[in-house]
């Protein structure tokens, strides 16, 4: 069901897995535009801590991609090991006990 072909656009095949990948990899890229606001909002340079969850909920989606729709170990590495040190710094922010509004 998930390997089947939702259409081609613009010569792309898509499938359900694909779809999944694509989000996920919007939604790492989409992390910096949540920093560049809170950074402009702050008047200084800040990595809110939705920065860090959008970073592993993206990261979780292209590396489930890449397991089950790709099975491509160097794709999965490539995700797993950032999104370990995604996982270190909210753990971090968390228990900096920062504000959330100011997260």
């Amino acid at each position: 069901m998930m390997r089947g072909v939702i259409g081609v656009w613009f010569g792309i095949v898509v499938t359900p897995w694909k779809l999944v990948g694509f989000v996920g990899a919007f939604m790492f890229a989409a992390r910096w535009i949540v920093q560049a606001w809170a950074t402009k909002r702050a008047g200084r340079p800040t990595i809110p801590r939705s920065f860090w969850i959008i970073s592993l909920m993206g990261s979780a989606m292209v590396t489930s991609y890449f397991v089950w729709g790709k099975n491509d170990a160097v794709g999965v590495l490539t995700n797993l090991l950032p999104a370990g040190v995604a996982f270190y710094n909210l753990v971090m922010d968390i228990r900096a006990g920062r504000p959330r509004a100011n997260a």
